[in-house]
Order: C-alpha cells, then structure tokens, then sequence
C-alpha cells in the first residue's frame, strides 16, 4: 500500500471511528432526548481544539462472543482542549458503543488520560453515561480510575457530569471528584438498581426515585449542581472552571468584571431586621457584595442552612460560606457541617480565599442530631477551617456564638481578617439562654418574670453581646458600616493575594471523617 492508499485508509477508519455506534445507534441516544458523545465534547471545548487521545484503542476480550465485536475507541472518547481559551481534559462515555460499558481497555484508556491531565496541570472532567461495568470482562476495572482519582485529587480540579446513568460501583468515581453535576430528570445514580432493590428488598421505586437528580442534590447531598439540560450542564462547567485554577500550582484567574471594587452597597443597610429572631436572605448580602451579583452557589439544595459558592470581588475569584436563617435559624447541623467542611478544603487545595458570613446561633441541638454524629460532623468543619491555610476573611453580621462561631472562622481559629457589623452579637451564648441560667433564681423569685427577664437580656447583651467587647479585646479588627462591606474586602484580598502557606510538618492530619 503506497503512501497516499495509506493515508485515505486513516481517514477512512478515523470517519468510521467518528461514528461511534452507527447511525442507528445515534437516532435510538437522540431519541433518549440525549447528545451522544461527540456531541456533547463539541458543545465543550473551543471549536477546532479538541485533540483526541487513544482513538483506536480496542477491548481485549475474546469470551462471551465479543471477539466479533471489538470496536474502535471501546465506549468512551478522551483527549484535551481548550475551555475559554485555558487547557481541559476530558473523558466522554460513548452509549452508542457497547452501552458505554467499562472494560479493563477503556478503563485503562479513561486512567492514561487522568495521568495526563495530572502531568499537564489541566483540570479533568468526566461526561458519565454508562450501562455499567462490562460483565464479560470480570471485574477490577474502575479501581483503575478510582487510584487516580484518589492520586490527583487536589492537583488538579476534577469534575463529573451524570449524563445519563451510573450504577454499581462506577458510582464511586464521580464520588471521588471534586463536584458532580446531574441533569434533571436524566442522570441516575445508584449502587443497586430498582430491579435488584425490588428483589432483594422487596422495595418498590423507580430509578428516579432512588437515585434522580432531586434524591441527590436534597437528601443524600452527593450531587452539587443540578442542570435543566446537557446544554445547560456543560455551560455550567465551563462557568464553574472560569473560578479555578489549572491546578494547585497556580492561583485563580483574576478577571475584570467592570464591577466597581469599591462600590459602595446601600442596599445592605435595610436587609438584617431589627429583631434578632427574625430571619432575613444572606443570598441578599452575598449577591450585593460579588462582582455584577454573580455567586455561583454549590450543593444549592442541600443543607440550605448553610451557604456555599463561588463569586469575585474586584475580579478577585473567592470561596463563600454563609449560614442561612431562612433554614434552622442558620444553625449547624450534621449535613451543614460536611457540607462546609468539603467545601473549605477545596478552596483551600486551589488558592481561592475564604470569606465566611457569619449568623450562627450555634449548632443545631436534639436527640436526632446527636444520634447522627453531630460532634463528629461538626468537627470536620473546625478542622477543615483551620486547616487551611489560604487567606481567610470573617463578615460577622448578625449572630456568632460559641462553638458554631468557631465553625464560621475566627481569630482565634486562624481568620487573617475579623470584620463586624454594628448588628453583630457575639458570646458564648445568646442573651436569652445565658440570662435563664445565669438568673434562674432570680427569674423563679420575680413578681414579673417576663418583665425581668427582658431587662437582664437587654442588659447583658449590651454587656457581653456587643461588637465593640471582642473589638476592644481584638478579636475583631474592624467595625464596619455594611454598605462599605465590599470595600473593606477587596481591601483585604488584595493584601492577602500572596499569603504564604503555613504548612505543619507531618504526613498529614486525621480529619474526623
């Protein structure tokens, strides 16, 4: 075969390799109301800068029949491009080819591409739309991916997209990535199927109700976003990406936005209430603070009590934690904790400051709560604060007591800055609880017990609540008055940009998992 026979033949096989699992299979995905593949790589990448990896890799299985079918590329697409211009890898299930099933070829493949992002410093996201791990092949395939996850894991971001369905074992995949996106009534994820469940169990459900986006994003808390569409879903990772760093070698990108950094923000003076006991929107706070209201919120569905998200302030990307007295008056529980310990930790492995919001009555109390850990759970959240170690910012708004207030960040917990409202109360305790015990007698003895109750929390919280006793003792560094809240943290962001690391020496830590 000459040269040029030789070349018309690549082309050939390329197209063939192209076309994944025919055109029948493509019209039974697009009838799914699904993008195939391809597809869904095209709408990703900047158009002409996909480079594709291991195109005519094949599986080496010869038993069950499958040595007649043994098609390029084995189910799943890898390679690299450019994302708004910054370099991606990614690995893209292909459900027209063998259900997208994952043997110990493709696996290999989906590894090699992992290792690559790893070696290039470029974040790796997944598109997940698989019948599962391929029967004829035995089993130890997605280990393979598992080990490195596991190993790239805070080198570079590493992102999942259920575009369909992912069950067994290959769940634990996209559990071991950084965030997980599912499509709305389209992704599922589970470990046992609704058939197995119905005959082990002896439990009815569908697979929507048993692992649909809304299972995982409101309960389980093992999904962060949820996508009204493919389209939607790979736009949302393209924005999240904008956010974060290429890897743990490199700071976010600092972008102009056109906002004013030192804009000052009226509108927050009349969001807190007067009453201490009445709830108010933080999302308000955090929206008038970030460049144009941008915030880009994570795991929005899930322990609502507790805030989380990406914003910029002067174009400066940050992290965001902020409890929510919409929801258990913003107090901690078991969920909000995890919650917003992963959180940190991310934020802490790729440079991006934290600014906390604080308005915490403490952690949540309750048999169910400590019955479900919340001694352990809440421990995770002072340990991932104090952890990291990038800059760290405080926004004492309203509540900051005891415990919880430590979760939130403080001083004392390694805050580099502590600003407060006038509105802030911070104590051990509210001046409700701390009067009932600290009066008790009286309050028993007392002609007026509602009238002498009112008095001694009015006259403690001005004693003990008040911003200006942890200002005086340092504990907060500024008061401020809430319109010039962005300000003060643009300020403090630029200061902080090149904090040094302050790295303990040891192998690592024992986070209380």
């Amino acid at each position: 075969m000459g040269v040029r026979d030789a070349i018309s033949e690549l082309e050939r096989t390329e197209q063939l390799v192209k076309l994944g699992g025919g055109v029948k299979a493509i019209e039974d995905q697009h009838k799914k109301g699904r993008l195939t593949a391809r597809e869904r790589i095209a709408l990703f990448f900047d158009k002409g800068t996909f480079i594709e990896l291991d195109m005519y890799s094949q599986h080496q299985c010869y038993d069950f029949g499958m040595e007649k079918k043994r098609p390029y590329g084995d189910g799943v697409i890898t390679g690299y491009g450019d994302v708004n211009g910054r370099t991606v890898f990614i690995y893209a299930m292909d459900f027209t080819v063998l259900g997208g099933s994952i043997g110990l070829s493709n696996a290999t493949k989906i590894a090699h591409a992992q290792k690559m992002s790893v070696k290039a410093r470029a974040p790796m996201v997944g598109l997940v739309d698989t019948s599962g791990a391929r029967i004829q092949e035995g089993s130890g395939t997605y280990s393979l991916l598992f080990y490195e996850h596991i190993k790239g894991s805070g080198v570079v971001p590493q992102i999942s997209c259920i575009m369909g369905t992912c069950a067994g074992g290959g769940c634990y995949s996209p559990a071991l990535t950084d965030f997980i996106f599912m499509i709305d009534k389209t992704s599922e994820m589970y470990i046992t199927g609704p058939r197995v469940i119905k005959e082990v169990c002896n439990e009815d459900c569908t697979g929507e109700e048993l692992g649909g986006s809304m299972v995982h994003s409101q309960v389980s808390g093992v999904a962060d976003f949820v996508s009204k569409s493919e389209q939607d879903c790979i736009s949302q990772v393209q924005k999240l990406l904008g956010f974060l760093p290429a890897s743990c070698f490199e700071k976010p990108p600092i972008v102009e936005t056109g906002d004013d950094p030192y804009r000052t923000c009226e509108e927050l003076v009349d969001i807190v209430p007067d009453s201490p006991k009445e709830a108010f929107d933080m999302r308000r706070i955090v929206r008038s603070i970030v460049d144009k209201g941008d915030f880009f919120e994570v795991k929005q569905r899930f322990a609502r009590n507790m805030i989380t998200g990406f914003g910029r302030i002067g174009g400066y990307p940050i992290g965001v934690v902020a409890n929510q007295s919409f929801v258990l008056a913003g107090s901690i529980d078991s969920d909000a904790s995890d919650k917003a310990a992963r959180f940190y930790r991310f934020c802490d492995c790729f440079n991006i400051p934290i600014i906390t919001f604080a308005d915490v009555p403490g952690y949540l109390p309750g048999v169910k709560e400590e019955h479900k850990g919340i001694i352990r759970h809440g421990a995770k959240m002072l340990y991932g604060y104090v952890e990291a170690d990038v800059p760290k910012i405080l926004v004492v708004i309203r509540k900051a007591y005891g415990g919880s207030w430590a979760a939130m960040g403080s001083k004392t917990m390694g805050a580099d800055i502590a600003f407060a409202w006038p509105t802030a109360e911070m104590a051990i305790m509210g001046a409700e609880g701390a009067v009932e015990i600290l009066y008790r007698k009286e309050i028993k003895g007392a002609v007026d017990k509602e009238s002498f109750k009112r008095e001694k929390m009015e006259e403690y919280r001005n004693k003990f609540n008040s911003p200006y006793l942890y200002a005086g003792k340092m504990v907060v560094d500024f008061l401020i008055r809430p319109q010039d809240t962005r300000a003060h943290l643009y300020r403090s962001i630029k200061l902080l940009w090149n904090k040094p690391p302050e790295k303990v020496e040891r192998k690592h830590g024992n986070i209380p998992l």
